[in-house]
């Protein structure tokens, strides 16, 4: 056979490879959204059924019919620990917890990013390669000095302090995020700029923040739902005044005290993720467009 009757058989022989793995591709596709998805249709179909239903046994069956009274309960009346006043304040404190923590995060890891990329230091190296070793030790070993510093500092159990920790624990993730997304900008630019007179602060402000804002919809989707999924923290630092949903969730689907109410612990459950699945699914396009962009450098 000739190099051309080779080149065009090749093409087709490809075609008839790829038509022929494309149902072992969906069947892989289908078991794992089966594996993913089962567990959240569990949740939500227990969280509609009645008490009487769920003693029935059939997990797998659906609701009779649509109740969403647990969700009335667990949004109000439904007990965590001593209070009975349902997890809405949990919701409150959790806000109160990542907004602040997300703001100051993300934009000390923009600025430090924006640092380390083009107003290069002596250390600055240095200074990268400790910040980014710095996420990769486990943080439950920093549990314990860090409640000896904040109660030294007077923030232990408050929500300063609660939310000092997730800033120091997000800065080396955001920070790494930003530096390898300007690594991408071509250095022309800066310099550019530079010789047209712009200081440091007019450089960023005026320059690269622009040019950011898929990467800090990538930091604050991360840091968002980092901050907002966390429990460790937010059990041992928040305090009983500022305890978010996931530390409320914990006491309530651990309780005691009476029959458990899986309805009311599974709309629980679904009420404390529905944040960080809004997030997702409103701006998850540009989550993915951060990230390619912030992988082209490193």
């Amino acid at each position: 056979m000739s190099e051309a009757s080779a080149a065009a058989v090749a093409p087709v022989r490809s075609r008839r490879t790829q038509a022929a793995a494309q149902p072992a591709v969906y069947l892989v596709l289908a078991v794992a959204a089966v594996f993913f998805l089962l567990p959240l249709y569990v949740m939500v179909a227990t969280s509609l059924k009645t008490m009487d239903e769920i003693r029935g046994g059939n997990v797998l069956a659906p609701p009779a019919g649509i109740d969403v009274s647990a969700w009335v309960r667990a949004w109000t009346s439904a007990c965590t620990g001593s209070t009975c006043a349902g997890i809405r304040q949990g919701f409150l404190n959790s806000v109160r917890i990542t907004v602040p923590s997300v703001v100051l995060s993300t934009t000390l890891g923009a600025i430090a990013g924006y640092t380390l990329s083009f107003w290069r230091f002596r250390g600055a190296t240095t200074a990268f390669a400790i910040l980014t070793f710095g996420m990769f030790v486990p943080f439950q070993v920093f549990i314990f000095p860090l409640i000896r510093l904040n109660a030294a500092l007077g923030l232990y159990g408050t929500l300063g302090g609660i939310v000092l920790i997730h800033v120091t624990f997000g800065l080396p993730v955001t920070t790494l995020m930003f530096r390898n997304y300007y690594a991408a900008i071509p250095l022309e630019l800066f310099k550019a700029a530079r010789v047209d007179g712009a200081g440091y602060i007019r450089c960023f402000a005026a320059i690269m923040l622009p040019l950011s804002k898929p990467m800090i919809v990538v930091a604050v989707m991360w840091q968002a739902t980092a901050t907002w999924n966390d429990y460790i923290f937010g059990l041992v630092f928040a305090g009983r005044n500022n305890q978010p949903m996931t530390a409320q969730l914990q006491v309530l689907a651990r309780s005691d005290t009476g029959v458990p109410e899986y309805n009311v612990i599974m709309a629980a459950t679904l009420l404390t993720a529905l944040v960080p699945l809004a997030i997702y699914f409103g701006a998850g396009r540009w989550f993915v467009r951060g990230i390619a962009a912030g992988a082209v450098k490193g």
